[in-house]
């Protein structure tokens, strides 16, 4: 019998497989008014981005001891940051993991915050490619870190599926010429259906038999 075709699967990182957002959200809302940005709940602007890309779009004309002063804020932030696993994220990938589909991390953090979660949640080993913030010159909604995971495994982005939470995820994943499943961890299904092939809330219910199906 020939064997069923299985998709390569690309995961973001904050908002699929933690439920950070909510984290950040209030960490850089608070920022957003105490580095006097005049942008209501800033945090939504930002969302799937990476620091380089902040510091770019919203404090390019501030000067460089600033910059280096957000960039430090940033960092001691996230190296005490808790990171709450999204319900079913984590057994979820291992369940893709023991049929024998493969499996990528591509994400908008730095190696630095990468390597404390790892530890943390025990995800050494677990994925067959990392693309992060340290890996790429575009970050998201650009499809460079998608395509760079695609080219690691040698596989089309035709036939990679994507999980993403944020319109700048969703964007790449789509721009990549892949089909992506959103997760309304941060933003509303309502706002995400039209965006997607499929809203899901987390990965708590999702079947193997699904994932084959989409």
């Amino acid at each position: 019998m020939e064997q069923q075709f299985m998709k390569t699967a690309f995961f973001d990182f904050d908002g699929v497989i933690v439920d950070t957002e909510p984290i950040y959200d209030i960490y850089w809302n608070k920022a957003g008014e105490r580095y006097g940005t005049g942008i209501p709940d800033f945090a939504s602007h930002i969302k799937g981005t990476t620091l380089p890309y902040i510091l770019d779009k919203f404090f390019s004309d501030r000067s460089e001891e600033f910059k280096e002063m957000v960039t430090r804020e940033s960092m001691e932030f996230e190296q005490q940051m808790p990171f709450p696993p999204v319900p079913g994220a984590m057994e979820f990938i291992h369940l893709l993991k023991s049929k024998g589909v493969k499996v990528g991390l591509v994400t908008s953090s730095d190696d630095v915050k990468l390597k404390r979660a790892f530890s943390l949640l025990q995800l050494d080993g677990l994925f067959d490619t990392i693309v992060s913030a340290d890996r790429i010159t575009k970050g998201k909604p650009d499809p460079m870190c998608y395509l760079l995971a695609a080219s690691d495994l040698n596989v089309s982005p035709a036939d990679c599926l994507v999980f993403e939470d944020s319109f700048a995820g969703v964007q790449a994943g789509t721009s990549a010429g892949m089909r992506v499943i959103g997760l309304c961890t941060t933003n509303s299904e309502e706002s995400l259906k039209d965006k997607v092939y499929k809203v899901i809330p987390d990965f708590q219910n999702v079947t193997f038999e699904e994932y084959m199906q989409w």
